[in-house]
């Protein structure tokens, strides 16, 4: 028994700190301990998830490095935000946390043996993405939450600083400027190289929504940064280089642009559709290096 909890807690905690592309238990208690300072039933949603996803990934008989890894946890984990943000943590609303969870495990192992198999783009998140955006159809109402928590912010030293912090508590709902920095203390734990790109990728967007004429309440709220923030995390731990970092950021921007014309609530799928276009590219850029004469 003692044997099962612990590989339980690890896998736990090895999935929250996935949603920022780690494997380090420290780095996902600290990401607990920042979910909880800024909502402690934000936590509990999160929790919720996490155990959800893990357990039905570990009933599946799915592989268990994969499990422990946290490679079914951090998906669930971001539906269990999300549904509590959105329901609070009424009786149905956990149910659909659970399922959700379980959910995403199936669509996670799929992405997982594709990508394996057939060396197809990694998954990332989409698994959260798809079937946030099935629950967010079901209750619709997301926009407004959101809005009811985006407070006012100044335009000076500290508000830019409070904003970036946001854009990467925006990873996790989390709008808490503390609940930011508590983030990225985190991230400093597992990998000060993807600590730096992500705070980089969150001021970035940022400043960009500025210049695109956003009012400053609603970019120094942190909504325009997590995605370039996601996107040069990733690309940061597969490049030596700072070009991809660079261009994600410059993507994951432009695709938030496309989904706010559209008019569908973006999530992070600029985030993952911009480090598909790098990976796409670069593939690209071999295959044309491989068809030269030497």
């Amino acid at each position: 028994m003692p044997t099962r909890f612990s590989y339980l807690l690890r896998s736990m905690l090895n999935g929250i700190s996935q949603v920022f592309l780690q494997r380090h238990l420290g780095c996902g208690l600290l990401i607990l301990f920042a979910i909880g300072l800024h909502d402690r039933a934000l936590l509990a949603g999160a929790l919720l998830g996490l155990l959800g996803g893990t357990l039905s990934a570990w009933r599946l008989g799915y592989p268990p490095e994969d499990i422990e890894t946290g490679l079914y946890g951090y998906n669930a984990a971001l539906l269990g935000l999300l549904i509590t943000l959105m329901l609070g943590l009424a009786p149905l609303a956990c149910l659909l946390v659970i399922i959700t969870g379980a959910l995403s495990s199936a669509v996670q192992h799929l992405l997982l043996r594709r990508m394996r198999e057939r060396r197809s783009l990694p998954g990332f998140t989409l698994s959260f993405v798809l079937l946030g955006w099935l629950a967010m159809g079901l209750s619709g109402v997301l926009e407004s939450v959101v809005q009811a928590r985006m407070p006012e912010h100044q335009l000076d030293g500290w508000g830019a600083l409070g904003g970036i912090m946001r854009g990467v508590g925006q990873v996790l709902f989390l709008a808490d400027p503390r609940a930011g920095l508590c983030l990225f203390a985190a991230l400093l734990l597992a990998d000060r190289r993807a600590a730096v790109w992500t705070l980089c990728g969150s001021a970035v967007g940022i400043f960009m929504a500025l210049l695109g004429g956003a009012s400053e309440p609603s970019a120094l709220a942190g909504l325009a940064g997590y995605n370039p923030a996601l996107a040069a995390l990733a690309l940061s731990q597969v490049h030596h280089s700072a070009l991809a970092p660079a261009l994600g950021i410059g993507l994951a921007i432009i695709f938030r642009l496309f989904f706010d014309q559209l008019g569908l609530p973006p999530l992070s799928m600029p985030f993952i559709l911009a480090c598909w276009a790098v990976t796409l590219g670069e593939r690209q850029s071999q295959r044309q290096g491989e068809l030269q004469p030497s």
